[in-house]
């Protein structure tokens, strides 16, 4: 078999200015639109660094992990242990009395960016928050968090506990895709646990007040982090899905997080170029009841065209053929390959659009024939 490139299509765009890069003053920063798989701008983005509080993200995911798993309910109490109490920093203000829900604890995490609550929850799940540390690290490297490091659950600071700008943002996208219900707590404004600190009761993303689409997710700060947010808003079809650290001020944060969200939707436009479910090429088929099997993508392919973008759009099909049958609707044959100005190339899976059965005896017969015959003027040719 050889591998077979059919041009799909050319998509021309007319526009007149390129697309602005975006120049952030963040030290780090990484901007994901999820609907095209598309990374809009990266700074750093691989460079380990003190997340703060936004490594809370990774405590929250295994807390969701522990429900969807039934191992905690969201009314299971845990208790508070006197290092929990202890913690200093942002915190929900527990004691060694108090019993606080799972359900009170994600909101104290997420809401009130309590470390005390984390300490409870690492005890809680793993017996030390040592342990949970190093459960974290693991179950990181599992998700894909190539540059990332804890040494505790709430990100206090400590020179192992290191995250990269992507991962920051790949766990954001596993917690939105992950648990799209328990996700929408990211979004609570204000919490009051037992009014304990009513001057603590504020969620402190800036965005969620904006009427820009923003539910989530962190914000953090240290004195050596600086400010930082990992942030996601929702307008119309798209998600974007940000992550700035190494900032000035919270002022600053806020407005660096306002313009990048901003810039994401007004400076890139995005066009359906394949309906869901279109076939995209036919591929020849080889011992087959039928000569062609049509190829699709699983979604349909969106993509995000740079505002102002001179040149067009193209797609082409990658497969090896002819495929020999039988083959099962869904079975993986080859690639879409998207090229996009500005924006490089992105790769889609190409799919079964149907079934196709092996052919009978006399139809096997006179493949292999036709396949000896093939081959022999290939050799001649040669």
């Amino acid at each position: 078999m050889r591998a077979l490139t059919f041009r799909i299509f050319a998509l021309v765009m007319l526009l007149a200015l390129p697309a602005r890069a975006f120049d952030t003053n963040a030290r780090a920063a990484w901007v994901y639109d999820v609907a095209t798989g598309t990374v809009l701008m990266e700074k750093n983005a691989d460079e380990p660094l003190p997340p703060a509080s936004m490594s809370k993200l990774m405590t929250v995911y295994m807390l969701f992990e522990a429900l969807e798993e039934g191992r905690v309910q969201s009314d299971t109490r845990l208790p508070v242990s006197t290092k929990a109490r202890q913690m200093q920093g942002s915190t929900m203000f527990l004691n060694e009395q108090d019993r606080p829900t799972v359900e009170e604890l994600i909101k104290g995490i997420i809401v009130l960016s309590g470390n005390d609550a984390c300490v409870v929850v690492a005890e809680g799940l793993a017996g030390t928050e040592e342990a949970f540390a190093r459960q974290m690290t693991e179950r990181g490297k599992a998700l894909g968090l190539t540059h990332s490091t804890f040494a505790n659950a709430s990100g206090w600071p400590d020179p192992r506990h290191r995250m990269s700008a992507r991962d920051l943002g790949i766990l954001a996208q596993r917690l939105i895709s992950d648990f799209p219900d328990l996700y929408r707590s990211f979004a609570i404004e204000e919490y009051r646990f037992d009014d304990r600190a009513p001057a603590n009761r504020f969620n402190r993303n800036p965005l969620l007040k904006l009427g820009i689409g923003a539910d989530g997710l962190k914000t953090g700060h240290t004195q050596e982090a600086g400010y930082g947010l990992v942030g996601s808003a929702v307008q119309g079809d798209r998600r974007v899905i940000f992550v700035i650290s190494g900032l000035q001020s919270d002022r600053a944060r806020a407005e660096e997080a306002e313009r990048i969200v901003n810039w994401a939707y007004r400076q890139f436009t995005m066009k359906t170029i394949i309906p869901q479910g279109e076939i995209v090429a036919q591929a020849p088929v080889w011992l087959g009841g039928q000569g062609k099997v049509g190829l699709t993508t699983v979604d349909g392919v969106r993509v995000l065209i740079p505002a102002g973008s001179q040149s067009g759009v193209t797609a082409e099909a990658v497969f090896r053929g002819p495929i020999e049958a039988p083959i099962t609707k869904g079975d993986r044959l080859g690639e879409l390959v998207v090229n996009i100005p500005g924006a490089g190339q992105s790769r889609l899976p190409l799919l079964a659009a149907s079934d196709v059965a092996r052919t009978g005896v006399l139809g096997r017969m006179q493949g292999a024939a036709f396949r000896l015959g093939h081959k022999a003027i290939q050799a001649v040719r040669n």
